[in-house]
C-alpha cells in the first residue's frame, strides 16, 4: 500500500515492493505467488479502512456514514477508486463489507432487486465523485484559497468564447465559500431521497 499510494499502482512490482522492504526480489515470492495476489491483498486491506455500515439501524444514516467513508479512504489510496470491484478473488474484509451493505439495505425494506439497484446507484456515485475528485486539477476544497488570487488558467474562460462558463466561474466556481467537496453531500442526498421514495412504491 505504502509504495501504491506513494507512486500509483503501476510504481508496485515485486522488484519496488522488494526495494521497500530491503530484500532482494525472490524473496517476495516465499510470500505471494505474484502481482495479482498482492493487489488482492492490498484490495482487500482498502475494503477494512471502510467504515462497515450497521445492520438494522437507519439505514440512510448508515449508508451515508459508509459513502463519506469510503470517499476519504479512496482519498488516500487514489490507485484503489478503480480496483475496487475488479478482484476475482476477493479476501474477507471486501466480502465482510459487501454483506453489511446488502444486509442493511435488505433490514430497510428493499426488495432483492432494489437491494442490488440501491447498491449500483450509491457505489456508482461515490466511486464516481472520488475518482472526478482525484482527477481535479486544482485542490478539492476549492478552486481559489481563501485571500488567495484566482488561478490564471480560469482566465482562459472568457465572455466572447464562453458565456456560461465565465459566469460560472467567475460567480460561483472562485468565490471564497465554494468548495468542491460540498457537491458530494448534496448528490449523495439526491440518491437517498430517491431510494428512499423507491421503498413505498417497491
Amino acid at each position: 500500500m505504502t509504495v501504491a499510494d506513494d507512486g500509483g499502482i503501476a510504481a508496485l512490482t515485486i522488484r519496488s515492493l522488494a526495494h521497500e522492504l530491503g530484500v532482494k526480489p525472490m524473496s517476495v515470492y516465499h510470500y505471494v505467488a505474484n502481482k495479482e495476489e498482492i493487489l488482492d491483498g492490498i484490495v482487500d486491506m482498502v475494503f477494512s479502512e471502510i467504515e462497515l455500515p450497521r445492520v438494522g439501524v437507519d439505514w440512510r444514516a448508515e449508508m451515508r456514514r459508509r459513502a463519506h467513508s469510503a470517499r476519504a479512504v479512496l482519498g488516500c489510496h487514489r490507485w484503489a477508486i478503480g480496483l475496487l470491484e475488479s478482484r476475482p478473488r476477493p479476501g474477507p474484509a471486501t466480502l465482510r463489507h459487501h454483506d453489511a451493505v446488502l444486509g442493511t439495505l435488505r433490514a430497510a425494506g428493499f426488495s432483492r432487486e432494489m437491494t442490488a439497484h440501491a447498491y449500483a446507484l450509491i457505489d456508482s456515485f461515490t466511486y464516481g465523485f472520488a475518482l472526478q475528485e482525484a482527477s481535479l486539477p486544482f485542490e478539492a476544497q476549492g478552486i481559489v484559497a481563501d485571500d488567495a488570487d484566482p488561478d490564471p488558467d480560469l482566465e482562459q474562460f472568457t465572455d466572447e468564447e464562453y458565456p456560461h462558463m465565465a459566469a460560472m466561474v467567475t460567480e460561483h466556481y472562485v468565490q471564497p465559500d465554494y468548495r468542491f467537496g460540498d457537491e458530494f453531500d448534496f448528490g449523495l442526498d439526491l440518491v437517498l431521497d430517491a431510494l428512499d421514495a423507491s421503498l413505498s412504491t417497491h
